[in-house]
């Protein structure tokens, strides 16, 4: 399992501890000290499986966030930021992009399965689609909610708030700005929360600077955000590319930011 930052002052993690079998739309739950229970979601999409983590926060009616994960599938470094989101008080499903059971493990893979969700971005719609609907069987109001995601999972964000689905925010860490032929964000609902490193080697700061244009001409609320010396995937605790300054700050602005909106 991964380490928890331990710039967590805002509430602090708790591991695992208690473990038992559920029979509808999981495989496992646990609960942490903090009270969060944290389940394996199972759902369907274009008669696929798909298997999402849901992590519940302790206390009634919390908002929902869905997270999407990067270009290598959902894996515990997800699982763990679901898990400290639920200890802030949200309930948390951090998606299935893949497919269950689908978890690559080189870079060719992830480029292959990451690579033919671009060139199809209506199967990325209905991915997210399916996702927000296994949110909602959780008894959660998706349409009040954020989307966020790493890297690839930043870029869905994205790919969300231009189809219009109404959510207060869209939030990517991390992620590319390429806008697909025939997109806009003239019907994007929510404001969009924007984390991005200055030294990133993948997606440029003149992309960065594009966005920033295109989301002011089309009256969308935004805020962008860069942080200076913080490579591509600097959010991403235990690699070498992870930059705990710009982490702890992307993320204590990404918790006020949330507390903003739900306050």
């Amino acid at each position: 399992m991964l380490s928890t930052p331990r710039f967590l002052s805002k509430s602090a993690y708790s591991p695992l501890i208690i473990s038992a079998a559920v029979s509808v739309m999981a495989l496992t739950v646990s609960q942490t000290a903090a009270a969060i229970t944290t389940k394996n979601v199972t759902y369907t999409v274009d008669d696929q499986a798909y298997e999402g983590y849901y992590a519940k926060a302790d206390k009634p009616n919390a908002p929902f966030i869905l997270l999407i994960h990067d270009w290598d599938g959902l894996t515990d470094y997800e699982r763990k930021r679901a898990e400290m989101l639920a200890t802030e008080g949200y309930n948390v499903l951090a998606a299935d992009m893949f497919g269950q059971g689908i978890r690559p493990t080189s870079v060719k893979e992830n480029k292959r399965l990451t690579g033919a969700l671009y060139d199809d971005r209506s199967k990325m719609r209905r991915l997210l689609e399916g996702a927000l609907n296994a949110g909602r069987l959780q008894g959660n109001d998706v349409r009040k909610g954020v989307t966020m995601g790493y890297c690839f999972g930043g870029t869905v964000a994205l790919e969300l708030a231009r189809s219009g689905f109404p959510q207060k925010a869209f939030v990517p860490f991390h992620g590319a700005f390429d806008i697909p032929t025939g997109q806009s964000y003239d019907q994007t609902t929510g404001e969009i929360l924007v984390f991005h490193g200055s030294a990133d080697d993948s997606v440029s700061l003149e992309s960065f600077a594009t966005l920033g244009k295109t989301l002011e001409a089309a009256k969308v609320p935004h805020e962008m955000i860069t942080y200076s010396g913080a490579p591509h995937a600097f959010t991403v605790f235990g690699s070498d590319r992870y930059d705990a300054r710009a982490d702890k700050r992307s993320w204590n602005r990404y918790l006020d930011f949330l507390a903003d909106e739900y306050k």
